[in-house]
């Protein structure tokens, strides 16, 4: 039968997932937690327990039932934001000026729990807080402390974290965004790629390269600021929810008051690349655990051959592998905290951190895409969006190679960043 080109593609809604697949429970009814199976949280003191608790029920109730429509909409819920500011954790470890000064080991389990449910309300918070607010607490001047950080504690503005560009991803150090000083302030030119909370942020974080200096410098710009544009990023397949954008700055003015007197070379930024680094840590960690907690639910749940699918020994095999994995990414984190907390932690701690935890969480979540079969391809069972979202985290904050060639460094005292010179290779061939 001929059929009109003009109604291709028209046909009804789609079933509810719950009428299309009653034999196991959608990750919008998110499940209890199992994946403690070594009772890491022993090793919590009261306030992190309790804080880890509390983010589980707010993202359980409050996000698990939305975020598979905002996340195929690559929209974010703004919504939630007001909710998000009741947990108490946007300043992270920052001390004062509302901030609620928590210790790093409960700013990392609360990532995380975010990042159980969904890893893109985690990285809001993440550039929110562990990178734009904490840049401002650690370089940033008394009156800019005081200015800034009450209002972006209570989320009642929002914050992002301009480094990255089109040209400098891993060579970061080596970007073009350059500040000419003016009279009363400083002009910024050039363009930041791949900058969370950009197209909707208050205040941005920005560092550029002063031209009579050729240093780093960081300067807080407002948004609406006279050649400021932000446009979002579009066609990404991870962190959906999360708005990436390009900026253009065109002879955009920043005040003096506005320039970050704490960094004067980019070796500055790595007092907050530590912290931050320690966070990104804890994503995978949190992403794991919750394709886990799916996957052991729907084990349960699934029956084929007569027999619930967590009765077959090859599941059983697959399932307690993720479990593994969860418990030694756990400890890693753990003591990363720790390390950080007494003045031990090296930049090479931090890499192998981020690295090792996003590497085992990548098998970790692979695991869990084949144990869901079909459903493994579907946002509503959690394990394919985790899957999506866990590979930007791979990437970002230092690539896992990148991050294992700091950590090399440390350990061997060489450094390999670079390739050998092709001219020398070029010669050779002649």
């Amino acid at each position: 039968m001929a059929t009109d080109s003009s109604n291709r593609g028209i046909g009804l809604p789609p079933l509810d997932i719950s009428a299309a697949f009653p034999q196991a429970t959608p990750a919008s009814i998110f499940p209890p937690s199992v994946s403690d199976y070594y009772q890491f949280d022993d090793l919590l003191n009261d306030e992190e327990k309790a804080l880890w608790k509390k983010v589980q029920a707010f993202m359980e109730k409050e996000v698990a039932p939305i975020m598979t429509g905002y996340w195929e909409k690559a929209e974010f819920p703004f919504h939630v934001i007001p909710k998000l500011a009741e947990l108490g954790v946007a300043g992270g470890t920052v001390k004062g000026y509302g901030c609620p000064g928590l210790s790093i080991t409960g700013s990392a389990v609360a990532l995380a729990e975010m990042a159980r449910v969904d890893a893109s309300c985690s990285t809001f918070i993440l550039v929110h807080s562990s990178l734009a607010m904490l840049t401002i607490a650690l370089c940033g001047s008394e009156e800019q402390k005081q200015k800034y950080l009450p209002s972006l504690a209570k989320l009642q503005t929002v914050a992002s974290w301009a480094l990255t560009e089109p040209d400098y991803g891993s060579d970061a150090s080596s970007l073009r965004t350059t500040a000419t000083k003016v009279s009363g302030g400083w002009l910024i030119d050039g363009q930041k790629r791949w900058i969370g909370n950009s197209t909707f942020a208050d205040i941005l974080v920005v560092f550029a390269r002063n031209t009579n200096t050729n240093q780093i410098n960081g300067f807080i710009v407002k948004k609406g600021s006279a050649g400021l544009k932000a446009t979002k990023i579009e066609n990404k397949i991870g962190l959906r929810m999360v708005q990436n954008g390009d900026i253009l700055f065109n002879r955009v003015f920043v005040p003096d008051e506005d320039m970050l007197p704490g960094i004067k070379s980019f070796q500055d930024t790595s007092k907050v690349l530590a912290v931050s680094r320690v966070m990104v840590t804890w994503q995978p960690i949190g992403i794991s655990m919750g394709v886990f907690d799916i996957c052991h639910r729907y084990l349960k749940e699934r029956k084929q051959f007569g027999a619930p699918l967590a009765a077959f020994q090859l599941n059983q095999e697959k399932l307690v592998r993720m479990l593994g994995n969860i418990q030694a990414m756990l400890l890693v984190g753990w003591r990363l905290c720790k390390l950080y907390e007494s003045g031990k932690m090296t930049p090479g701690h931090a890499s192998l951190g981020k690295a090792w935890t996003s590497l085992k969480a990548r098998e970790t979540v692979s695991l869990g895409r084949e144990l869901l079969g079909g459903n493994g391809i579907l946002a509503d069972f959690l394990v394919a969006k985790a899957f999506c979202d866990l590979e930007p985290i791979y990437s970002y904050e230092g690539t896992y190679d990148i991050n294992s060639l700091v950590t090399a460094r440390e350990i061997t005292g060489i450094a390999s960043f670079k390739p050998a010179m092709l001219g020398k290779s070029t010669r050779s061939r002649l």
